[in-house]
């Protein structure tokens, strides 16, 4: 065997021709940086669109309810409450479902239900593709629905209509599937800022709901957008806070906190109960011996005949939810409305009709929180709590329990309202309410449509751990280093003498120290051929990577290289290999990141400090007695 076969970690000087890691690291950051300032441009230009687009649907979901309930041509707000049709208003949520139920069915079924969970799917499953189509049967389907009395909000068509321009707009240009993902995010949540005002629960909303994901590439554009419907808000409704209460919210004592606490876990508990009867109610409407198409018609005339009996429940009721806050409606019409709005729109939306899911959300738990706030004060007058405020704890925590979306339902509260004092109680309700659906609920109300087709969501966003490690964290620099001049015979023959070599991969040099590639032990015995020299098995010549980078950078340059191991250069010499990082490391780097969820074990004994503090005593006890 040669001398220049060595083992034992002997320092090897290499000088590398090939283009280090290192040097890729600055041109791909600027080439990141000019990408996530393009992708922000038509983040831009998506929002500006939406925001004339939202006034458009409530523009149209007024002037079908002007035509529908008063036999007016007018864009101007109205409510469907103050209808003069009689026992006819029964059939007029009827007609509107008919005419949704033949778009869904010769425009797209796509159209049908709430528009957050198919926008999930989209992402989830299909590169973030939705139909063109969606951009204009969406929101017109939606305003059909609507203005004919269907109790939904204009939030969720936006949404939808929002995601699809940005998925159509990243089908057109030429974008990664990710960028899409973020495009259509932007339309999305610019969207719902554009109707609310709210641009940071907008944000929020694509975080926990459409992006799973929070970086610079994505938060970014999805925030000029946000920002950009905001200010299309200001332009085109009002500067006003949307859900505006008549006084200002005091801040709360301890013993009210604790009563608005069990508000939240009572509301926590409604809001399971609320989307299982939902989905139970969609189940059954699939029994239906008749053809889809005519579900909408028949939910229809359930919400229609509701409607001739409490005409609040019909439309989009954002007047409603305004009336509960302000804490002087009666309690007898709250609860009428409470229940009556929830029947009407479990119904409704079971039914597959085209609408959202927000604003029901919000009048059934403002509703509930209300009543629930009168309750505790009929037998404890002196905790402090107020209505006002019981009713936008009961309306953010019924959206917490229900979607799990803790925080956008948190800071939507704030920005609809403009109460800052109400964080604390917000916080503090919509946290219980979100453990307990946690608890009970193994699926959301925006998850669980998509969960029945065998679509997983994620429910957890935490650093990529192969971010947080490093190369030089899980090598072992001690590898074997061949020499190019050996054959294979002899490398075959210093195997046999060997006992055990702890790696399958090893690094080939020449007579002059340079590198030359990396081989593994099934090239060498698998090799016919014992007087060919090692280098002949060399296929390519690798990249190398730094020890001090990232697992992540690795893993992005084997893809890139479609290799399973990559040379390792030091930090101070970069053209001193030091080791080979395989694929088997990564799973080995993972796994000990698994086990830091998984295995409890104490750092500290109890017992064994116990027992050291007795012998410890009785040592100077003896010390004393002497």
């Amino acid at each position: 065997m040669k001398t220049n076969l060595m083992n034992n970690g002997i320092p090897i000087s290499i000088s590398l021709n090939p283009t280090l890691e290192n040097e890729k690291i600055k041109p791909q950051v600027n080439a990141d940086k000019k990408r996530i300032l393009i992708i922000s441009g038509i983040a831009f230009m998506i929002a500006v669109a939406i925001s004339f687009i939202a006034k458009l649907l409530v523009s149209l979901i007024d002037l079908l309810t002007n035509i529908s309930f008063h036999g007016t041509f007018s864009i101007n707000h109205s409510s469907p409450a103050s209808n003069t049709l009689g026992i006819m208003v029964i059939f007029v949520p009827a007609i509107g479902g008919v005419i949704v139920g033949f778009m869904a069915l010769y425009g797209s079924k796509a159209i049908r239900g709430h528009g957050i969970p198919e926008a999930m799917e989209q992402i989830l499953t299909n590169q973030s593709k939705i139909k063109p189509s969606i951009t204009y049967l969406k929101p017109l389907s939606a305003a059909i629905s609507i203005g004919t009395g269907g109790p939904f909000g204009a939030e969720g068509p936006i949404i939808a209509t929002g995601g699809a321009l940005g998925s159509t707009i990243g089908q057109l240009l030429k974008i990664s599937h990710n960028e899409r993902k973020i495009l259509l995010a932007a339309g999305a949540t610019a969207g719902m800022s554009a109707i609310f005002g709210s641009p940071i629960a907008a944000i929020f909303l694509a975080i926990e709901l459409l992006l799973f994901e929070f970086s610079p590439r994505s938060i970014l554009p999805v925030a000029i957008a946000c920002i950009t419907g905001a200010a299309g808000h200001h332009l085109l409704f009002s500067s006003e806070p949307v859900f505006a209460m008549a006084s200002f919210v005091e801040t709360p004592g301890n013993t009210a906190i604790l009563m608005y606490a069990l508000i939240g876990l009572a509301i926590g508990i409604l809001a399971v109960l609320v989307t299982k009867i939902v989905y139970l109610i969609e189940d059954n409407f699939e029994k239906i011996p008749i053809h889809w198409m005519w579900y909408p018609a028949l939910g229809g005339l359930i919400v229609g005949t509701v409607g001739y009996f409490a005409p609040r429940t019909l439309g989009v009721g954002y007047d409603n939810i305004t009336d509960v806050l302000s804490g002087s409606m009666p309690m007898q019409l709250i609860l009428s409305l409470c229940l009556l709005k929830f029947v009407s729109w479990a119904v409704a939306l079971g039914s597959g009709t085209s609408g959202g899911t927000l604003a029901p959300l919000l009048t059934i738990g403002g509703a509930s929180g209300a009543l629930l706030g009168s309750f505790i004060i009929s037998f404890y007058p002196a905790c402090g709590i107020t209505l006002p405020l019981a009713a936008l704890i009961g309306m953010s925590a019924m959206f917490a329990g229900a979607s799990r979306a803790l925080l956008t339902s948190i800071i939507f509260a704030l920005e609809t309202t403009s109460q800052a004092n109400a964080l604390l109680p917000l916080l503090t309700a919509c946290t219980i309410s979100y453990f307990v659906s946690f608890l009970l609920m193994k699926n959301t109300i925006m998850t669980e449509k998509i969960a029945r087709r065998g679509v997983k969501t994620p429910h957890s966003y935490e650093a990529d751990v192969l971010e947080k490690i490093t190369v030089g964290e899980v090598i072992k620099e001690n590898r074997l280093v061949l020499s190019n001049d050996n054959n294979i015979r002899e490398v075959k023959e210093w195997f046999a003498n060997e006992k055990e070599y702890p790696e399958n991969y090893f690094i080939v040099v020449n007579a002059e120290n340079e590198f030359q590639g990396i081989i593994n032990s099934l090239d060498v015995f698998g090799h016919n051929e014992v007087n060919d020299s090692i280098g002949t098995l060399i296929k390519s010549k690798h990249s190398t990577i730094a020890v001090d980078s990232s697992l992540r950078k690795a893993v992005e340059l084997m893809a890139e290289e479609n290799t399973d191991v990559l040379p390792v250069v030091s930090k101070e010499d970069k053209n001193n290999v030091i080791g080979v990082l395989s694929y088997k490391d990564l799973i080995a780097a993972y796994k000990y990141n698994m086990d830091e969820h998984t295995k409890n074990n104490p750092n500290i004994s109890i017992k064994r400090n116990r027992l050291k503090i007795v012998v410890r005593g009785q040592k100077l006890m003896n010390r004393i007695i002497k």
